[in-house]
């Protein structure tokens, strides 16, 4: 889904139903439905769009569209995906970073016992 979007800080919500392909009353709706939907207001109240809010609004018609989720599976499925998104993801194994911790404490250690000879 790399859709490629126009490099601009804020898309108007007529902008972002027409990249998404739904009407402008199913995103208002989605904003109620999703809390992760949440665009910014300008001071007449246009909903300002981010391209991460895109991104999100592309994600939950994958979700509801695409893979046939209702509408609480799909508020189930991106609170799961929040939730898997952890420390734990992003490449960190803790046995690994328990080894070389070790390693380094070791090596620290050998490095001294050279100084305190000297």
């Amino acid at each position: 889904m790399s859709l490629k979007l126009p490099d601009k800080l804020f898309f108007k919500i007529g902008e972002v139903a027409e990249i998404a392909g739904v009407e402008q009353h199913v995103l208002r709706y989605w904003e109620d439905e999703f809390e992760e939907l949440k665009p910014d207001k300008n001071r007449s109240g246009q909903r300002l769009y981010q391209k991460k809010d895109i991104e999100r609004i592309l994600e939950i018609k994958q979700l509801l569209y695409h893979d046939k989720y209702t509408i609480a599976g799909a508020k189930q499925r991106l609170k799961h995906r929040r939730k898997g998104a952890s420390q734990l993801d992003f490449g960190f194994d803790r046995s690994a970073f328990v080894d070389l911790k070790n390693r380094i404490q070791q090596e620290l250690e050998s490095l001294l016992e050279i100084l305190e000879k000297k």
